[in-house]
């Protein structure tokens, strides 16, 4: 839990005689002097990430078609230049101080590695290849072995750009290119059609493979690189979840559980985005149930309105006590799977 003080509560301190006169005034500098803590989020942040997003959709699948009427090497110049100078401005907020905008440029920075070996492709001969998609911005919207380049490109930028700039936003679009990169090696494997049920399972293993990883790596270095790992790993996982067709109720009733587990897992790693995959996924469930289950029941509606008063209740309830909640979930784990997890001793 973060708790934040200010110069009037360390004041009331002193007049309940918690802090002898003068210690506030030091208890105060002494604080101002310290970094942010890395969960802080600010107004500010959300410019920085919106920034951020704005330039990788403007270099990524907002890249019109006359931008591919310039040249292949213009473009490379180009891209190339944007890396660099995003690259130096993010090295120059890194030193006077600024992690939050430098980690996002630095992610701004490894998205656009992509379109620059696009334009190498192209300048060597190497591009088409064999496949359908010649436009750039289709690398984000269509599956195919030739994107591959790209992709590990953009995997090996992005792991030595966290050397660079150690920010976890970084991890995003290495993240995403890991997962186009698992949608390409499947169709390069067992060849094309790639049909979209194929897509939903390699999305959905995918994104449970990085949850591992991310699980295994949360908690054992000073940045909280798995956050954003979380994230993409649950999009993935998440979305390919909820595309599988399930023909039987079990099915359904089986996802509904998945997503269930997944609010379970945001308590025991103190993790909310689980919390809010969970809480999407049984909402899904519960509106399947409205339209196709229940159609003709009056009843249901008040049955889901208690379930949401009791979900309420719930929230405050965890609100009051989620460090003992926490506490006694990874209680009821084996000593050896919190020994294994830094995750859960934190």
């Amino acid at each position: 839990m973060t708790d934040r003080f200010d110069a009037k509560d360390l004041a009331r301190a002193v007049q309940a005689g918690i802090l002898q006169p003068g210690q506030d005034q030091s208890l105060l500098a002494f604080l101002r002097q310290q970094p942010a803590a890395r969960g802080s989020f600010q107004l500010a942040h959300v410019a920085f990430y919106f920034g951020a997003m704005l330039i990788m959709a403007a270099m990524g699948w907002l890249l019109t078609e006359a931008w591919m009427s310039i040249g292949d090497g213009a473009l490379l110049i180009i891209a190339s230049l944007y890396i660099l100078l995003i690259t130096l401005f993010a090295l120059n907020l890194q030193r006077r101080a600024q992690p939050v905008a430098a980690g996002v440029l630095a992610a701004v920075a490894v998205s656009i590695v992509p379109l620059a070996v696009f334009a190498i492709e192209r300048l060597a001969g190497w591009w088409p290849l064999d496949d359908a998609q010649a436009e750039y911005h289709q690398y984000y919207t269509y599956v195919q072995g030739g994107w591959l380049a790209m992709e590990a490109a953009t995997v090996l930028a992005g792991l030595l750009m966290l050397r660079l700039i150690p920010y976890p936003f970084v991890v995003m679009p290495l993240a995403v290119a890991l997962w186009f990169m698992s949608m390409d090696l499947s169709e390069w494997f067992f060849g094309s059609p790639f049909s979209w049920e194929q897509r939903r399972e390699v999305s959905l293993w995918f994104g449970l493979g990085l949850l591992v990883v991310c699980l295994l790596i949360d908690g054992r270095t000073q940045e909280d690189y798995a956050r954003w790992g979380y994230l993409a790993g649950l999009a993935a996982f998440w979305g390919g979840l909820t595309l599988l067709d399930s023909g039987s109720e079990l099915g359904k009733a089986m996802y509904c559980l998945t997503n269930i587990a997944l609010m379970g897992m945001a308590v025991l790693l103190r993790r909310p985005v689980f919390m809010v995959f969970g809480a999407l996924g049984v909402a899904a469930y519960l509106g399947y149930l409205s339209y196709e289950v229940f159609a003709e029941s009056l009843l249901f509606p008040v049955v889901v309105t208690l379930i949401g008063l009791a979900v309420i209740w719930l929230g405050l309830v965890y609100q009051k006590r989620r460090e003992r909640l926490s506490q006694v979930m990874r209680g009821w784990l084996p000593r050896w799977v919190q020994a294994a997890l830094p995750a859960l001793r934190s």
